[in-house]
């Protein structure tokens, strides 16, 4: 059996080291400091798991470039821009859309919405399951239940949304 790790004499053997590292990957101090807060979070979580006491260096800087890397990918996929850099971008809706429907009429109008697309509608906006948990509960392809999602929401719209009637 190892001998337990004190967290305290870890985090002031490997705060200084840990930092530097981090510093060197993301060059922003803020950015570095959550980096190493993060690996100890981590040992503390999972440090236990760790056989060889020898190794525990090792072991810190291998999460916390895991981590570095995890974020910077998740920065690549999910990039921040400013709300008026992607104005452009965002879809333009009718005031009407932008009313906030109460549940209970949105709930009464899916009752209205074509039969095959109620169940994808209401799994996926009223229970939040992905397209492939819906397509395995529905049992059918995940492009189908891509479009019984796109549809239902389209009819779901013109129902809680109708366009006024031009008048004789």
């Amino acid at each position: 059996m190892r001998e337990d790790v004190d967290f305290e004499a870890l985090v002031s053997e490997h705060s200084a080291p840990l930092y530097r590292f981090a510093l060197s990957m993301c060059r922003h101090p803020d950015d570095a400091c959550d980096l190493v807060q993060e690996t100890f979070l981590r040992w503390a979580e999972r440090g236990h798991q760790l056989a060889d006491r020898s190794k525990v260096k090792s072991w810190l800087f291998t999460t916390l470039f895991r981590e570095a890397n995890a974020r910077r990918r998740r920065t690549l996929r999910f990039p921040h821009s400013e709300i008026t850099e992607a104005e452009s971008e965002l879809p333009e809706l009718p005031p009407a859309a932008a009313q906030v429907a109460d549940s209970s009429t949105v709930l009464h109008a899916l009752q209205s919405v074509d039969e095959p697309f109620q169940a994808a509608v209401a799994l996926f906006y009223l229970e939040d399951y992905s397209y492939p948990e819906i397509a395995a509960i529905l049992e059918v392809p995940v492009g189908t239940v891509k479009s019984r999602v796109s549809r239902g929401i389209a009819q779901l719209q013109r129902l809680l949304n109708p366009l006024p009637q031009p008048r004789p």
